[in-house]
């Protein structure tokens, strides 16, 4: 599923459609370059997943995850400076069932086991492509069950 976003409002918006139907248990591998829209597609998740204040989340690329409570709870790991190898020591599969998790720089690790992959790609000064892509039966499903579609 490609969808194509013209300004960063739009890449939060899809976010928050995403966010709204996820469920404890998915987890999202947010992939592309320096500044694509991973984080402000994180950003547009939390808000759909209940999150009050969607400017609280930013990309944890020095403390490597941050924890956001919102109706489910969220886990957003940077992986951008370590080893994915490392997922584990951050509690990656202790918390993974009961919360949504998001990767930036999910590419950088093995062993997410079943996931939605969304890559970002830059299309312009503000716009955005993300090719979603399920790695499993239940992000496969998940992605039936979205319309994103404008």
């Amino acid at each position: 599923m490609i969808v194509e976003t013209r300004s960063v409002e739009e890449t939060r918006e899809v976010g928050r459609r995403v966010g709204a139907a996820a469920r404890p248990g998915l987890v999202f591998s947010l992939v592309g370059d320096l500044g694509a829209g991973k984080t402000q597609f994180a950003k547009g998740v939390a808000l759909g997943l209940g999150l009050a204040d969607p400017d609280v989340v930013t990309s944890p690329t020095f403390v490597l995850m941050n924890s956001y409570d919102a109706n489910v709870p969220i886990r957003h790991y940077d992986l951008y400076r370590i080893d994915g190898r490392e997922l584990a020591s951050l509690g990656f599969y202790d918390f993974r069932d009961g919360s949504v998790i998001l990767v930036e720089w999910g590419d950088r690790a093995a062993g997410l086991g079943d996931h939605v992959r969304v890559t970002f790609e830059i299309a312009g000064e503000t716009a955005r492509r993300l090719t979603f892509r399920a790695e499993g039966q239940a992000s496969e499903a998940f992605l039936k069950s979205l319309n994103l579609r404008p």
